[in-house]
């Protein structure tokens, strides 16, 4: 399972000696006056000695101190680096929520940062999905707002002060310690599981009931709109808030499809060759809604979904993620029963007049489901006029 766990650090900490936690953006000196909110809850990591003048503190919160660390008072001695005297005040960290993308960054099992390069993730999957493990950073402290649309949110594992908590009974016991109430707040509630994801096709990753709030936390950071794209019709990849211009594949598959396996040999046998070195890869399980006749809705089905973007610009944007789609349709007609995939369907759209259509095989889908959900409304009210007419109905 540790070879197939993603982990996902948690990037901003509440540390004292953090400059960015601090009104002025600076770590206050002796001759300072520190200030923290009364009514805030918080938890401060302290990694060294400070001497200070003067310090407020919150009402409810803990400082948990390193080795060494603590505070004095000042004894009025010149520090050429400290003459200000200024009240310095500790920054609200109420806002850092969990569904956040920004705020959380993809790691190796050992804690050190993920260099995929060529690989990327859907936006809902950028937050940790319920068969992830979630580090927060050895000696620091930090705050969560895990407001959820989802009473529970379910994790593989949590890392926090030194410790993996990988079991239900380990996680609740830290529930039940003093600091879990200074460190997550929200109406939602985290769950370690212990256990990975079961199926060697993989998991959908479980963060679709809070998409709204990974697209408006997303947003908010880029300026509350969407990047401008030059393609005519753009796609809309299931799981991301933005449309792209490139191409998405939609593969079925049968019981013997491993994800693992191939995405190493897209990334091995084609994404690797240097005609494609401008073009990134997402590829996951994702549940796509269903409908009958175009109309009913049905319960939503697995399929596994290849996002390809490119570098190019301009009428060129998304050609080459447009040939490396045309490549893997071709393995997977060579080679796709082999592979455990039963069927492909590809949509295209890039920066050209063209193939700026949002793929000739989705178009013929909504109009075929037009045409039939037409005729299925014609069909019923042909039969309730029928039987009105013979008198079975009133």
């Amino acid at each position: 399972a540790a070879t197939t766990a993603v982990y996902k650090q948690w990037i901003p900490d509440t540390n004292f000696e953090t400059a960015s936690n601090w009104d002025k953006g600076r770590v206050p000196c002796a001759s300072d006056v520190v200030r923290f909110e009364k009514s805030k809850v918080i938890s401060v990591f302290v990694r060294s000695p400070h001497a200070l003048t003067d310090m407020y503190l919150p009402l409810n919160g803990e400082f948990v101190l390193a080795s060494g660390a603590g505070f004095a008072a000042f004894d009025g001695s010149w520090d050429p680096g400290c003459d200000s005297g200024a009240t310095v005040r500790f920054a609200d960290a109420e806002h850092h929520a969990w569904f956040n993308p920004t705020l959380w960054q993809a790691v190796s099992p050992h804690g050190e940062l993920e260099t995929r390069g060529r690989i990327f993730s859907m936006d809902e999957e950028r937050v940790p999905c319920r068969y992830d493990d979630v580090i927060f950073q050895p000696e620091t402290s930090f705050r969560v707002n895990v407001d959820s649309s989802r009473r529970v949110i379910h994790l593989r594992s949590i890392s926090l002060m030194g410790q993996e908590l990988s079991s239900p009974e380990a996680w609740a016991g830290y529930l039940r310690g003093p600091s879990a109430p200074l460190q997550f707040h929200g109406n939602g509630t985290l769950q370690v599981t212990g256990t990975g994801c079961p199926d060697k096709s993989g998991c959908a990753c479980g963060n679709a009931p809070d998409s709204h709030r990974i697209c408006a936390a997303l947003l908010e950071a880029s300026g509350k709109q969407c990047p401008a794209l030059t393609c005519r019709s753009p796609l809309q990849p299931l799981g991301h808030c933005c449309k792209v211009c490139g191409a998405t594949i939609n593969l079925d598959f049968t019981p013997d499809f491993d994800l693992r396996k191939y995405r190493d040999r897209l990334v091995q046998d084609l994404l690797s060759q240097p005609k494609y070195a401008g073009v990134r890869m997402a590829i996951s399980k994702v549940h796509k809604a269903q409908t009958f006749l175009g109309v009913i809705p049905q319960s939503p089905t697995p399929l596994i979904q290849i996002v390809l973007i490119d570098d190019k610009a301009g009428a060129q944007t998304g050609t080459t993620a447009e040939q490396l789609a045309a490549d893997i349709m071709e393995d997977v007609a060579q080679h796709g029963e082999a592979l455990g995939i039963s069927n492909g369907e590809v949509e295209v759209a890039t920066g050209s007049t063209f193939s700026g259509q949002a793929g000739s095989h989705a178009l013929s889908r909504i109009t075929a489901g037009t045409v039939l959900g037409l005729l299925f409304s014609l069909l019923l009210l042909g039969g309730i006029l029928f039987l009105y007419r013979k008198g079975k109905l009133r």
